[in-house]
């Protein structure tokens, strides 16, 4: 008998490899060009850093000529030098009229509001961009990591489709659908004409000093806005859908770097630690809470760095959080306990240490990696309770029925 007939041929561990693997590549391009992904993430990244910024600019409204202004020490000479040699971007620097600067700074204000509540996302996002960029770019010394952050995430949320739910947007659009009636948002039109006029009357009269660079950023945003009106109004569908896959690409590769840029912070904010001494001593704990400006509750401050115990277990445990949080990705439940934990470890800082802004931005952050599901329930939740406070008043504006007995 021969030895072919007696050993039994084995299955190749690759056989159709090459058809799974087209099949796997296929559903992932489908999946990124066909849905918008963390919809619901978007719309937490877009309502949190703008109510983070807005609610900072109104705690210092009183001294934001002498942040950013006119009175400011860093005077416009020394802004005009250092942007010079970083190429940062800010339009505060256009005029030294205080006019000019008070427009600036209630115009963000503004943007945040309407980007908060999402009243035209494309034009409102752009702008809430050009507000914090200038601003923080105008006086750097004031910055810590939240503001970096901010500065990170205005331009990241450009780029993405934030809204598409917990919107004003959202809402037009679902009014629309519902009625059957096209989705014509007049007021977009002109508002994405107003900004328009403005950018064009600002370069022809030369107040504008803009590098080539945001020339194109500017008038390329202005001209998508334009064909995405015309490509839902035109005939040819296919114009449309092309414009549909691009955003949906362009907006999951935008989530996926901000997931991107809070692994990076916190990889490179633990690994960091484990290099010094002062993590490993307690001394990194101790010092801030001995700061006049970083201890705003003396005495729990005081009660806080009394126990070693204590230091010890925040010290080592906020470093080990901090390098292992990339890692927890992998696994959705560690994931999410490691996450309780940072939000719990950030609102501690915004109370012991007097950073609410710096706290609440890295909350906002930490918020993109949270369930999808656990977000739909906090919607639903807050939309009920909104329903329950508003019924009074909804039931005051219904007109008055009186019925009226008919005689037989």
């Amino acid at each position: 008998m021969s030895v072919e007939k007696d050993t039994a041929r084995a299955p190749s561990p690759f056989k159709d490899f090459a058809t799974k693997l087209d099949r796997a590549i296929a559903r992932g391009l489908n999946k990124i060009t066909g849905l918008t992904l963390a919809p619901y993430q978007a719309a937490v990244v877009r309502i949190g850093f703008a109510l983070t910024f807005g609610l900072y600019l109104l705690r210092e409204w009183p001294h934001r000529q002498e942040l950013y202004g006119t009175t400011s020490p860093w005077g416009l000479d020394l802004a005009h030098r250092l942007v010079a040699s970083n190429h940062a971007f800010t339009v505060l620097l256009w005029s030294s009229d205080r006019l000019w600067f008070e427009l600036v700074y209630h115009g963000t204000i503004l943007a945040c509001l309407l980007l908060f509540v999402g009243w035209h996302t494309r034009t409102t996002s752009l702008l809430f961009m050009i507000g914090v960029l200038s601003l923080l770019n105008r006086n750097v010394l004031l910055g810590d990591g939240g503001d970096t952050l901010i500065h990170l995430i205005a331009s990241y949320l450009v780029l993405t489709r934030c809204g598409q739910v917990w919107s004003l947007d959202a809402r037009r659009r679902a009014r629309a659908a519902a009625l059957g009636e096209e989705d014509r948002n007049p007021v977009g039109v002109a508002l994405w004409g107003l900004c328009g006029l403005g950018l064009a009357l600002a370069q022809i009269t030369g107040f504008a000093q803009l590098p080539w660079g945001w020339i194109l950023i500017f008038w390329g945003m202005w001209l998508i806005q334009a064909l995405w009106y015309w490509a839902g109004r035109s005939r040819f569908s296919e114009v449309r859908g092309v414009l549909d896959v691009t955003a949906n690409l362009v907006h999951n590769s935008a989530m996926f770097v901000i997931a991107a840029q809070v692994c990076l912070l916190y990889a490179t904010a633990g690994w960091y630690k484990i290099q010094g001494p002062r993590w490993q001593d307690g001394t990194a704990l101790h010092y801030p809470l001995h700061l006049n400006y970083f201890s705003p509750w003396t005495p729990l401050s005081q009660a806080l760095d009394s126990g070693s115990v204590i230091v010890t277990l925040i010290t080592y445990g906020t470093v080990i959080a901090q390098v292992a949080f990339p890692f927890t990705l992998l696994n959705r439940r560690v994931k999410n306990v490691l996450l309780a934990v940072l939000m719990t470890e950030h609102a501690t800082i915004a109370v012991i240490c007097g950073l609410p802004f710096f706290s609440l931005a890295m909350v906002v952050a930490d918020m993109v990696f949270l369930p999808t599901n656990f977000l739909r329930w906090i919607g639903s939740r807050v939309s009920s309770t909104r329903k329950r406070i508003t019924r009074p008043l909804r039931r005051d504006k219904e007109p008055q029925v009186t019925g009226v007995k008919a005689r037989v």
